[in-house]
C-alpha cells in the first residue's frame, strides 16, 4: 500500500468500525432505557403497528371493565334492597296473620297496624335509597327507563347487557296503597263484624293475601337480579383475563430482554474502546512518512 497523507484508509475504516459501535450502543442504551426493543415504527414498523392496534383494544378492554363495574354496582345496590325488603315482607306476612285473629282484642291488633305503616315506610325508604350513581332499579315507574345496561365485549355490534327496573314502586303501591294512604293497613282497627266475623280480622286476611302476591313478585326480581349479577361477575372475570393475554401479547411483541441487553452493551463497550485505540494507532500512520525525510 502507497504511503500518503492524503488518504488515511486504516484511519477511515477505523471510523466507520467506531461509528458502527457507537450506533449499537445508543441503540442497546435505548432499550435498557425504555424497556422497549419496539420503542418506534423504525425500530421494527410491523410489531410496532400490531402492537399499537393492541394497545388500542386495551383501552377498549378498559372502558368495558369501567361499564360493567358500574353495571355491577348499580345491580348490587338493587339486591341489597331487595334483600332487606324480602325481611321486612316476611315480618308484615307475620304481622298481618296473627292480626287476622278474631279473637284478637282491638288495641292489640291497633298496635300490629301501626308497626305494619312503619314497616311499609321503611319499604318506601329502601326503595327509593336503593340509588346508585343516579341509577335506581328498584324505583318506578318503568316509563322512566331506569335501567341499566353495560358494555360486555369489544367486538362490533355486540349486544349490551341489560339489567331491567324492578319497579318495586308499584308492587308497594298495588299490596300496600300509596305512600300518603294507610287505608290498607288502617282497616285492620275495624271493629264491627259482618256475617260473624270481625272486619278488622277480615282487613288482615285481605293483607296478607296481598302481601302474598307481593313477595312473590320480590322473590322473581331477586332471582332476575341475583342472576344479572353473576352474569356480571363472569363477564369482569373474562375481560381480566383478556386485559392480561393482550398485554402479555404486547410485551411478546415489543418488550426487550434486558438481561440480553446488558451483556450486549459490555461488549459494545469493549468494543468501542478497541475501536478508539484502533483509530488512534490509524491516525498515527502518517507520522511514519516524516521519517522518510529525516
Amino acid at each position: 500500500m502507497a504511503f500518503s497523507v492524503n488518504t488515511n484508509v486504516g484511519a477511515m475504516a477505523a471510523l466507520q468500525s467506531l461509528n458502527a459501535t457507537n450506533r449499537g450502543m445508543a441503540t442497546t442504551q435505548s432499550r435498557i432505557n425504555t424497556g422497549l426493543n419496539v420503542a418506534s415504527t423504525k425500530d421494527d414498523s410491523a410489531k410496532y403497528v400490531i402492537a399499537q392496534t393492541l394497545r388500542g383494544d386495551l383501552g377498549k378492554l378498559s372502558a368495558v371493565t369501567s361499564s360493567l363495574t358500574n353495571a355491577k354496582s348499580v345491580t348490587d345496590t338493587a339486591v341489597a334492597g331487595a334483600e332487606q325488603i324480602s325481611d321486612i315482607l316476611n315480618q308484615m306476612k307475620s304481622k298481618a296473620l296473627e292480626a287476622s285473629d278474631n279473637g284478637l282484642d282491638v288495641e292489640s291488633r291497633t298496635a300490629i297496624s301501626k308497626d305494619l305503616v312503619a314497616l311499609k315506610k321503611q319499604v318506601n325508604t329502601i326503595i327509593d335509597g336503593s340509588d346508585f350513581n343516579g341509577t335506581n332499579l328498584l324505583k318506578g315507574p318503568l316509563a322512566t327507563g331506569n335501567k341499566v345496561s353495560a358494555l360486555q365485549s369489544i367486538a362490533s355490534g355486540a349486544a349490551t347487557l341489560d339489567v331491567a327496573n324492578q319497579d318495586f314502586t308499584a308492587l308497594s303501591d298495588a299490596a300496600l296503597g300509596v305512600a300518603a294512604t294507610d287505608t290498607t293497613i288502617t282497616d285492620l282497627n275495624k271493629t264491627t263484624v259482618t256475617a260473624g266475623v270481625n272486619d278488622g280480622a277480615a282487613a288482615a286476611k285481605a293483607l296478607a293475601g296481598t302481601l302474598d302476591v307481593m313477595f312473590t313478585a320480590v322473590k322473581t326480581s331477586l332471582s332476575a337480579l341475583g342472576s344479572a349479577s353473576r352474569q356480571i361477575d363472569g363477564q369482569l372475570s373474562f375481560n381480566s383475563k383478556l386485559t392480561d393475554v393482550v398485554t402479555a401479547g404486547i410485551g411478546n411483541l415489543v418488550d426487550a430482554d434486558l438481561a440480553k441487553e446488558s451483556a450486549k452493551l459490555q461488549a459494545l463497550q469493549v468494543q468501542q474502546q478497541l475501536g478508539v485505540q484502533a483509530l488512534g494507532i490509524a491516525n498515527q500512520a502518517p507520522q511514519t512518512i516524516l521519517s522518510l525525510f529525516r
